[in-house]
């Protein structure tokens, strides 16, 4: 089915359009002001009520795209008619099919296009992630958490990438659960190629997600924000195996950032320094076993509730 915008949605989609002198605006600052009430009619009048050095400097870029709409509206149109060719849907930060989680964190995306199912379910999930280059061990401490977890009702969130992560979504498929896999790319992409295959298995069992518009290529700049997502769609990290530069370390951070519970497992602990320092010094939580993990997640109800208490107060600061 072809995706058809709300008037609003075109109009988010507009504003994550607007570039000006190779500047564009902050997305999540889009995102956080189109929540506010009334904030994305204040958007489309040149307008941001957050005080920040992010609205500062993208009150000028806004106010200058404003006057472009005809070229935000041919960009919005060509990445939307792109996900159509895939079959991807779009949900924005307007929807009630927003996804809690993520609609906790501050840099949450606007927009995300998905391929598959979302289902409130899902809420009650954890990121396993870890190295491109993992050892054996590692591949097999990753099936093991994977399996483990979906057996216990929790979808299992991933980014895709080689090693850890499809060891994560292959196994949680084989066990007959539920996976997503959280793309560095737009919808209408796979990276790495040779994981196409499984791609197209998770849209059957799952979804693929992606906040980027649908034709984007992998970038030195999407991973990280890839990150961000795989944290923010679920309530806490498992990292079974990574370097002091991998990117599964830097999801680790931002989930305490963000809240969100991190559980770093035996082996890293006693093989790496950064990991023993998170557990030691920042809140991160050593684990032998999937039970350590379990019961540490919230229903999808609670969430919803910690999710309309949020906003509430957001409302009260107005």
């Amino acid at each position: 089915m072809a995706i058809t915008l709300s008037e609003d949605q075109r109009r988010l989609l507009a504003l994550c359009a607007i570039r000006v002198d190779h500047a564009s605006i902050d997305w999540s600052l889009i995102a956080r002001q189109a929540q506010r009430p009334g904030g994305l009619d204040e958007l489309w009048d040149g307008r941001i009520q957050e005080r920040s050095a992010a609205a500062a400097k993208a009150l000028p870029v806004l106010r200058h795209g404003l006057h472009r709409l005809d070229e935000l509206n041919e960009r919005v149109d060509a990445e939307v008619a792109a996900a159509d060719t895939v079959g991807a849907r779009l949900v924005t930060v307007l929807d009630k099919g927003y996804p809690v989680n993520l609609r906790l964190v501050p840099n949450l995306p606007p927009f995300l296009f998905v391929r598959g199912d979302l289902q409130e379910e899902d809420a009650r999930s954890v990121a396993v992630v870890g190295t491109r280059a993992a050892s054996e061990a590692g591949l097999r401490r990753a099936t093991r958490m994977a399996t483990l977890l979906v057996q216990r009702g929790v979808t299992v969130v991933s980014g895709l990438a080689r090693g850890i992560d499809t060891a994560a979504h292959r196994s949680a498929l084989e066990s007959g659960g539920r996976t997503i896999a959280v793309l560095g790319t737009g919808i209408t992409r796979c990276y790495p190629p040779e994981n196409r295959e499984l791609a197209e298995e998770i849209t059957c069992h799952g979804a693929l997600v992606s906040q980027f518009w649908p034709t984007r290529g992998p970038g030195r700049d999407t991973f990280p924000r890839r990150n961000v997502v795989t944290s923010g769609l679920s309530q806490g990290t498992v990292v079974i195996e990574a370097s002091s530069t991998s990117g599964a370390k830097m999801q680790a951070r931002l989930a305490l950032e963000h809240g969100k519970k991190v559980f770093l497992v035996r082996s890293l602990v006693t093989d790496k320094p950064w990991a023993r320092s998170f557990v030691q010094q920042r809140g991160a939580i050593e684990v032998s076993d999937v039970e350590e993990v379990v019961r540490h997640l919230a229903t999808p109800d609670r969430l919803r509730l910690v999710s309309e208490q949020r906003q509430q107060l957001c409302l009260s600061l107005l």
